[in-house]
């Protein structure tokens, strides 16, 4: 049984504060390329249409949107979150388009997720992972949820290599995005996010972690010059 703890409830409180502006931001401190960032990682699961797709970490639900989309009209969508405020912008987007009624949204902890083993075509989680208090214990539980031969997919922030391009990408990050964030939204939030993509493991750490929490193969490769980083897990 597991049990929600302070970093949980923290980072659920944060997302539902910013959750208003919360899309409204990644597009304009992403410059837009996050849309094309989901479209690559709904690429990489299978089956290519139809199946049943977990989403963690929805939030306002592009990527669940994104998978239905790619997938047709025999798609279905899991949605898990513990913002339900961020959960009610999903279901408002979902309910403005064809994905009406093929999104259920669940708000549970990414650690405990309330489905059978192998539930799931594929699992995906998008900029999410980094967020679990407890991020061995949220692959177990994703991985456990996938059908063996399906694929989990992550999507996650990454630190770009590179002397110029590199420091230019960290100071960005670091100095600009958060007084952006500050000015339309909650400003930790997005002095948080700097913070938490620096503690997050280098690409080939988190591979191997995958891979110990149930992936039989996994792949990783850069997208925008390692500002993201895309991995892509076997089960």
């Amino acid at each position: 049984m597991y049990r929600l703890t302070d970093r949980n409830r923290s980072i659920g409180e944060m997302f539902s504060s910013i959750a208003p502006r919360y899309d409204f931001l990644n597009r304009l401190l992403s410059l837009g390329v996050d849309r094309r960032w989901r479209r690559l990682a709904v690429a990489e699961t299978v089956p290519p249409t139809g199946g049943k797709f977990l989403d963690v970490a929805t939030g306002t639900a592009d990527m669940a949107l994104e998978i239905l989309r790619q997938k047709g009209g025999g798609a279905s969508v899991a949605g898990v979150d513990i913002s339900l405020a961020m959960m009610r912008i999903g279901k408002e987007k979902c309910g403005n388009t064809a994905g009406a009624g093929r999104v259920l949204f669940v708000r549970a902890p990414g650690e405990a997720l309330p489905f059978r083993d192998a539930s799931f075509d594929s699992a995906c989680v998008a900029f999410g992972i980094r967020n679990m208090a407890d991020r061995e214990r949220g692959l177990r539980e994703i991985c456990r949820a996938v059908r063996p031969g399906g694929r989990v997919v992550v999507l996650e922030f990454s630190s770009p290599p590179g002397t110029v391009f590199g420091a230019l990408y960290r100071f960005y990050f670091r100095s600009v995005l958060p007084r952006i964030g500050g000015i339309f939204s909650r400003g930790s939030a997005y002095a948080y996010l700097p913070e938490s993509v620096r503690a997050f493991p280098e690409p080939p750490a988190f591979a191997e972690r995958m891979r110990a929490a149930g992936c039989a193969s996994v792949t990783h490769r850069p997208l925008t010059f390692g500002i993201v980083t895309l991995y892509v897990g076997v089960r």
